[in-house]
């Protein structure tokens, strides 16, 4: 009777408030204890022959489920793991992140076109912001605070209507309103290429993915370009039946999205050149706004014009839509930040800071008195800077300070977009007239001046250099069509000139594009 009631008032002691929990040793403790396992040890069944690499696989298999416990009863909690308490170490002394409400930095932007349709803003690898003012592009050095200007077309040509640096932050493909596109070295301020053609207005976007820039104008086409060559476009996309006013690869580089004037967005692999993967509706307005969620490769973010207003977020794996916000006025850009899970949007006068996937509103950034039209983000993917009506461009530090202590790695060599493959070194400058010799069996390139390394074939699409780019003399590409009708009766040729080592070449171009040109 005396130990009846002893173990009942052990049972009925009060809880400690204490902040170390006391447990008994007699009375086991259920929140600590796994039921299920308990349940499976229990009724488990021991098979009589069991040879040893199974029992060392069901041991291997144990430690890594965490089943390899031999108590079922419980009376005290499992102590906190290392790695847990030095997550709660750094949660505990991380100061919590400050978003300034003004911009640090304000710059003038006089002659900034006020059109939505537009993209007059990018912000290169190499810390250079181009923007668009009326005709002339102009280069600000964010090292340095120094401002040049790039060109200045002529009322034939202008205004500029996108903008947007390749991957290696030296050349700058610039959209003008004529519908030519022209690709400069900004480096050097030489322009290597003119892409016409093509589009017959304005072309409003543009994204570069490796040597392939991808333009879309007021007619709804979207052309892919490969700039090693100076041919047809490689691939032609159908889908919108008005202006393509966004354009974004994913950072695979493996799928584009696009947004038109058609309320519509379309999703297309890069492999598949015929159909878009995915239509995607559901915006009532111009969708311009288009980002790729840098952590969840799948997912992508778009924003409707005036009359939607909505953020929408797509499962571009299978089309769906997953979410969507109402902004209550025109979203014109969308950035995700590299080291959380926030979006920041611009939309009307103002920039807001949304916490995802719960969408709470985090920051509101005021500072224009204008609607915002475009927005860009520095390499280090910390600033942010905007560009509005009011011919304002306003430096935005939402995204925190760059990560100072972590590892630095070496950095790659950037993707020269007008590379192709291994090329022969040269070993005296290109004399600017090139001389083709004919003769009854073979063609020969001849320059002079070009190291021949080997007797295989010359792909002639490359046959001059302006400063360490390759790029094709129109002359030399009609004697490359030649060439190759010459190889298919037959006939042998031979070059003194090898300037790519596999003679392989492609030539690709859209069937309803015949007549358009390129020139350089």
């Amino acid at each position: 009777m005396n130990t009846c009631r002893i173990v009942l008032q052990r049972r009925f002691l009060p809880v400690s408030n204490s902040k170390k929990e006391k447990f008994d040793r007699f009375i086991p403790n259920r929140s600590a204890m796994d039921f299920d396992y308990a349940h499976l040890a229990l009724m488990e069944e021991e098979e009589e022959e069991v040879s040893s690499s199974r029992k060392a696989y069901r041991k291997q298999l144990a430690e890594t489920m965490g089943l390899n416990r031999t108590r079922i009863l419980a009376f005290t909690n499992k102590p906190p793991s290392t790695s847990s308490l030095q997550h709660q170490h750094q949660h505990q002394h991380q100061p919590p992140r400050r978003i300034p409400q003004r911009p640090e930095r304000t710059l003038d932007a006089p002659g900034l076109v006020d059109d939505f349709y537009l993209n007059v803003l990018d912000w290169s690898s190499a810390n250079v912001l181009a923007v668009a003012l009326a005709n002339s592009v102009c280069l600000w050095d964010a090292s340095t605070g120094s401002v040049t200007t790039l060109v200045t077309y002529g009322e034939d040509q202008g205004p500029v209507t996108s903008l947007n640096w390749a991957h290696d932050g030296i050349n700058l493909g610039v959209g003008l309103n004529n519908g030519q596109v022209h690709i400069w070295d900004c480096v050097t301020k030489t322009l290597l290429r003119t892409l016409q053609g093509f589009h017959h207005t304005r072309v409003g976007s543009l994204a570069w993915n490796s040597h392939i820039l991808t333009t879309g104008g007021m007619d709804g086409r979207i052309f892919n370009n490969d700039v090693r060559f100076m041919s047809y476009p490689v691939s032609t996309y159908k889908g919108h039946t008005q202006e393509v006013c966004g354009l974004k690869w994913s950072g695979s580089g493996q799928q584009l999205a696009s947004g038109g004037n058609d309320r519509l967005v379309h999703i297309w692999d890069r492999s598949t050149c015929t159909q878009w993967l995915h239509r995607l509706r559901g915006h009532t307005s111009a969708v311009k706004a288009l980002a790729w969620c840098p952590f969840q490769s799948d997912l992508l973010a778009s924003g409707g014009g005036a009359e939607d207003r909505k953020i929408k977020f797509w499962n571009t794996r299978t089309g769906a839509c997953l979410n969507s916000l109402d902004t209550a006025s025109q979203v014109s850009s969308l950035l995700w930040s590299n080291n959380q899970r926030e979006l920041l949007c611009s939309h009307g006068s103002q920039l807001t800071l949304w916490k995802y996937p719960s969408m709470v509103k985090m920051a509101e950034l005021s500072g224009h008195t204008s609607r915002v039209l475009s927005m860009t983000q520095s390499p280090d993917g910390c600033t942010v800077v905007s560009a509005a009506g009011d011919e304002n461009l306003c430096f935005w530090n939402v995204f925190g300070l760059p990560d100072t202590t972590a590892k630095k790695t070496v950095p790659k060599a950037a993707h020269e977009p007008f590379s192709h493959g291994s090329r022969s070194k040269i070993s005296a400058p290109i004399p600017a007239r090139l001389c083709l010799q004919e003769s009854s069996h073979y063609r020969t390139c001849k320059t002079g001046t070009w190291q021949a390394t080997s007797n295989r074939g010359c792909d002639a699409r490359s046959s001059s250099v302006i400063g360490s780019d390759v790029v094709l003399l129109p002359q030399i590409y009609l004697f490359q069509l030649r060439l190759r009708e010459k190889h298919k009766v037959g006939e042998p040729s031979e070059t003194t000139v090898t300037n790519e080592p596999d003679g392989k070449s492609e030539y690709a171009h859209s069937q309803d594009q015949h007549g358009a040109g390129v020139h350089g």
